[in-house]
């Protein structure tokens, strides 16, 4: 249902300094996430890592007045390259993750289509649609700046 009120469809690019093998590295770390990520909470990865099969669950908390329980299926994982993902839950769509070498780092690209479930999130939508997609870029940006910032720290205390 896109252009639905209740259907974030993003598409976002992102540089980092690390090539795509470290970029995959860090992101195998799923017990970090919930450090990382203040917005995240009951995380857990039942699977053996990023795999086709694997699952994320966990429940997002963002800065508004509702959360949402969601599990990601890995239906597909291409180490370095690629992720496609089934969401499930209180957001159903997909998500896509591509990993991309420019020059000594990784261009990430990203796309999800989600339709919020829940019927708050959905009265929310009809009343402040765009708001709420504002909301959900906002919590994007600080997303990817935190996670930049975690793997520069963690770059430094590797000393690479």
């Amino acid at each position: 249902m896109p252009g639905s009120p209740y259907v974030i469809d993003y598409r976002g690019t992102f540089d980092f300094d690390l090539p795509p093998e470290a970029m995959w590295n860090a992101l195998e770390q799923s017990e970090r996430f919930e450090g990382w990520w203040g917005w995240l909470r009951e995380f857990r990865l039942d699977g053996d890592g990023l795999r086709a099969g694997s699952v994320l669950r966990g429940l997002v908390s963002p800065p508004v007045p509702y959360q949402m329980r969601v599990s990601v299926l890995l239906d597909t994982c291409t180490r370095p390259q690629c992720i496609d993902a089934s969401v499930s839950g209180d957001l159903e769509g997909d998500a896509h993750l591509h990993l991309e070498p420019r020059g000594t780092g990784t261009r990430a690209d990203v796309a999800w289509t989600v339709e919020m479930r829940q019927r708050p999130m959905r009265i929310a939508a009809r009343v402040a649609s765009p708001l709420l997609r504002w909301g959900h870029d906002r919590v994007v940006e600080a997303t990817v700046a935190e996670f930049r910032s975690n793997l520069n720290r963690q770059t430094k205390a590797l000393g690479t």
